[in-house]
């Protein structure tokens, strides 16, 4: 019942006519302040839902529209300069606000250039600042976890503003795992250093009980790995399988004893979660960033101390040994996901603060 329209940056040349079909209120390539200007004229939105954009001349222009504002913040990419709230030496995690402690000694104005060319990039550190303080000024914030909240409250935004609203993923066709003696373990993700893949690989060679891992998913850091997994002897169980669909990915969870989640970087919250959850599969997973919101310690897997490979395979262990165990924290996961995140009250808890933020800023 709602007319909605999307708002781009830039065309891709990738499914266009599909995504014109999908949003009836049209697709916009807004390319001035001018077409902005336009666009809003002809839409007249009674609310407008930013997600990721820099671009600071569109967000200054629509803060001086009379039209609500809500903003969802997926990841650091608002707040932090290098995007990944961590060390890029020791990866340890930061816990600062953005400050000009950011600029020096932590040297976050060098960022990975993922636009070609040269492989980093300077980033302003004055151009972030503003960006902050001009989206401190939005009407709503949105965030996936306590942890993201927490984040965005450091960094001066106002609590009464935030709101936490996990984005849930469509429902798929439920599956169980089977727990059967193939001892299965499942990584499915992204391969970059963040992802902790390494560590994973550490933690697998010290597991004791036999087993089998395929890893799904690509990115820069799986060459590293492969060349990882050969030195710690790990060739003939560990499969790297590229990546792969979600019916593939479903294939294998339907034979899986758990889920492995090695994420070293602070996850803003973790779908892939969700995701073993819905099967009724254990998760293991480090404790950062936004997990412990979705995992908790013994109840629906195990919440491991960041990079603590030792006790990352001990959980591994005990799962593997006690099948009862892994079923059961399954049971758990899917219990809470069923309760905690449902696609269908997602969207309406969605639909709901828009229609509260049209009404708080155009009273009758």
């Amino acid at each position: 019942g709602h007319a909605v329209g999307l708002v781009t940056r830039k065309k891709t040349g990738r499914e266009e006519p599909e995504w014109a079909a999908l949003f009836e209120g049209g697709v916009f390539f807004p390319s001035s302040i001018s077409v902005w200007r336009e666009l809003l004229e002809k839409f007249r939105p009674d609310a407008v839902y930013v997600h990721k954009w820099e671009e600071l001349d569109s967000i200054k222009f629509l803060l001086g529209v009379d039209v609500p504002l809500v903003r969802m913040v997926h990841d650091h990419d608002l707040y932090c300069l290098r995007s990944y709230k961590y060390n890029p030496l020791t990866r340890r995690i930061c816990t600062r606000p953005a400050t000009g402690y950011c600029v020096f000694p932590c040297l976050a104005p060098l960022k990975r250039n993922r636009e070609g060319g040269l492989p980093f990039k300077l980033v302003s550190y004055r151009a972030k600042v503003r960006e902050i303080e001009l989206n401190r000024r939005f009407d709503h914030h949105l965030v996936a976890s306590e942890y993201m909240r927490h984040e965005l409250l450091i960094n001066g935004f106002g609590n009464e503003r935030i709101e936490t609203l996990p984005p849930v993923p469509p429902p798929v066709e439920p599956l169980r795992s089977s727990f059967g003696p193939r001892n299965l373990l499942v990584y499915a993700g992204q391969i970059i250093r963040g992802k902790g893949v390494d560590v994973l690989l550490r933690a697998l060679q010290k597991a004791r009980e036999p087993f089998e891992a395929v890893i799904a998913g690509d990115g820069t850091h799986r060459a590293h790995c492969e060349r990882l997994s050969r030195k710690l002897g790990l060739e003939g169980r560990v499969k790297f399988l590229g990546f792969v669909t979600q019916k593939e990915l479903a294939s294998y969870y339907k034979e899986a004893t758990a889920v492995l989640v090695s994420s070293v970087w602070p996850e803003p919250f973790g779908l892939v979660g969700l995701e073993a959850m819905r099967c009724g599969l254990p998760v293991v997973a480090f404790g950062v960033g936004g997990i412990g919101d979705w995992l908790q310690d013994g109840e629906n897997g195990f919440l491991i101390p960041w990079m603590d490979a030792g006790s990352y395979a001990a959980a591994i262990d005990r799962l593997l040994r006690d099948k009862a165990l892994a079923r059961a924290m399954g049971e758990k996961g899917l219990e809470r996901v069923s309760r905690d995140y449902d696609f269908d009250r997602y969207i309406s808890n969605l639909e709901n603060l828009f229609e509260r933020v049209v009404r708080e800023e155009r009273p009758s």
